[in-house]
């Protein structure tokens, strides 16, 4: 049974860093649970406190990606068209080809959003819309990052 809950557990960390590049995947949660499997397995030994740490983190960090978009676009000075607009185009660029619509999609939301919701020049849609898209990045380093410590976690304690 052991030998089951670690394949599980390595399937499920690849899920984990899959879907911290695709964002119809919530990335984090899968590493967390790998963990979780491994741990349950016997194989890896993580301590009560590294697991509750790793576990406040990955949910903090699955709130924080769901805000991170309309937060860099208003940060970037968008208002409430290019929010809602980046909002709309995360969205839709779920289902559209990797990595263009994830990416894209934001952007051209927040840029329609503010240009026609919130009445902004060109300029500063641009600017904003900017802010949607360096969300998408910081949002895979984010998580990637979490996702690599949680392995890290794990691999410590088989040294």
């Amino acid at each position: 049974m052991d030998i089951i809950l670690i394949i599980i557990a390595i399937i499920l960390y690849l899920i984990g860093i899959a879907g911290c590049i695709l964002p119809a995947l919530a990335g984090t949660p899968f590493c967390y649970l790998a963990l979780l499997l491994a741990h349950w397995s016997g194989y890896v030994t993580v301590s009560t406190p590294t697991l509750i740490i790793w576990g406040v983190i990955t949910l903090i960090l699955t709130i924080l990606d769901i805000f991170l978009t309309p937060w860099m676009t208003r940060r970037f000075g968008g208002g409430k068209g290019g929010e809602w607009g980046a909002i709309i185009g995360l969205l839709v660029g779920m289902f559209l080809p990797w990595p263009w619509g994830p990416m894209a999609g934001p952007f051209v939301g927040a840029l329609v959003g503010e240009i026609i919701v919130s009445r902004q020049s060109t300029s500063g849609a641009m600017k904003a819309a900017f802010g949607s898209f360096l969300s998408f990045f910081v949002s895979i380093g984010i998580k990637l990052l979490a996702c690599g410590g949680i392995l890290a976690s794990a691999l410590m304690t088989l040294l």
